[in-house]
């Protein structure tokens, strides 16, 4: 187990300066454009697969990295860049996790190239889990797989939302119910691969904010998938829904708590991207305060301004201390016992909003433009508090986990 640490090592500097050249390089300039287009950034998404950002062993060596910091690390630098294009960077990698997860060697040997594609014809994936009923609440999933074991092909009807590539993905992951009685542990994994008859892409979000980041909704008419495409197989699934049928019946919380520590093991990762937003804005409020000038000095002498600065560091500091504890605690097996993912994940979501704010609050006139990128930024920070659960979800199982309560 690697002792925690604050200092990257020599291999870890070498990747995050190379990540900070892209991002400033390649992402920064293209950051308006996208924005304003609200289109997917295929051009980016091409020259980060050029230079092996754009990559399953990318992330994978990040993700592996026993100190924990490779992921948070990663995060942060390109979401430093923009968080609509970062996302649309990062986002194939939720469905290509889910593969990981869940799938066999073959399946994740056939579909995980497809996700990605090559630098010459890049591609992305998505991952379909929310609806519009069920967003936190997945117990209250609707899309259903009913196995056909004449044909051995499972058929998927229902409808996701607010998902990240849907519509445009060459393969998609989809979380379907197959035993309704057993709530989110009667949920299974299906790929959807390219082409397939019946899924179509419903409504294409007009967003706040990440604009750069396709996000629609994916319609499923009786898609009809092989056996093959259930991430697992059939027989481990059956064995996994007896196992919950029998815990459902002496301990079902224990079970519901195991679910919920997969979630928390993952909110690290967002509050890093959160944390890369607020740094930016910080970054560009600091530079304006010191050459921005009034009343014949810069602003950064006048103490409203300068606590503000003070404050801004202050948060974005120790919300990058609480990320990176949870990743480590993550990547070293030690368990939340106080829901330090979670804690993570809302205290860098929300000081990304308020980090933001106060950077546009700090150029005044100039900030609420869009000639400046703090803006951009201010609307981007909006969705940290969001996705991967809201700030009421993180604050509901912090609080039910430090009372012993199960999380449901």
């Amino acid at each position: 187990m690697a002792e925690f640490t604050m200092e990257l090592n020599d291999e870890q500097k070498e990747v995050r300066d190379w990540l900070h050249g892209f991002a400033a390089d390649v992402i920064r300039p293209a950051a308006a454009e996208w924005d304003e287009r609200e289109e997917t950034p295929w051009p980016v998404i091409q020259e980060a697969a050029k230079v092996g950002i754009y990559s399953l062993d990318f992330y994978a060596q990040q993700y592996f990295d026993p100190t924990g910091l490779g992921i948070p690390m990663a995060m942060e630098e390109l979401f430093w860049g923009d968080a609509g294009i970062a996302l649309s960077i990062v986002g194939t990698g939720l469905a290509a996790v889910g593969v990981l997860a869940n799938g066999t060697d073959e399946q994740i040997g056939t579909w995980i190239p497809q996700m990605y594609g090559d630098a010459n014809d890049v591609k992305v994936a998505a991952f379909c889990s929310s609806e519009p009923d069920a967003g936190s609440d997945v117990a209250s999933m609707r899309t259903r797989a009913v196995y056909d074991e004449a044909k051995d092909e499972w058929v998927i009807n229902g409808t996701k939302t607010w998902a990240t590539n849907g519509g445009i993905a060459n393969v998609h992951v989809v979380v379907a119910v197959v035993d309704p009685e057993l709530g989110s542990k009667g949920h299974a994994s299906f790929i959807i691969p390219p082409n397939t008859p019946g899924l179509s892409q419903g409504q294409k979000f007009k967003k706040h904010g990440i604009r750069a980041s396709h996000t629609a909704e994916v319609v499923l008419e009786n898609v009809r998938v092989p056996g093959s495409c259930l991430l697992g197989s059939k027989d481990k699934l059956d064995e996994r829904l007896a196992r919950a049928r029998e815990r459902a019946k002496s301990g079902g919380e224990r079970v519901k708590n195991a679910a919920m520590a997969t979630f928390e093991a993952s909110r690290p990762a967002v509050g890093a991207m959160a944390v890369g937003t607020a740094r930016a804005a910080y970054e560009e409020a600091l530079e304006y305060a010191k050459t921005r000038e009034q009343f014949g000095r810069p602003i950064i002498d006048n103490q409203g301004v300068a606590f503000q600065l003070a404050d801004m560091r202050t948060q974005i500091d120790a919300a990058r201390l609480l990320v990176w504890r949870a990743s480590w605690m993550a990547v070293n097996g030690k368990p939340f016992t106080a829901a330090e993912g979670s804690m993570s994940k809302l205290f860098a979501s929300e000081t990304a909003k308020k980090v933001t704010a106060q950077a546009i609050q700090i150029l005044g006139g100039n900030g609420f433009t869009r000639e400046y990128p703090v803006e951009r930024m201010h609307r981007d920070a909006a969705i940290y508090t969001i996705f991967e659960g809201t700030s009421e979800i993180q604050r509901l199982v912090i609080a039910r986990t430090l009372a012993g309560m199960p999380i449901r």
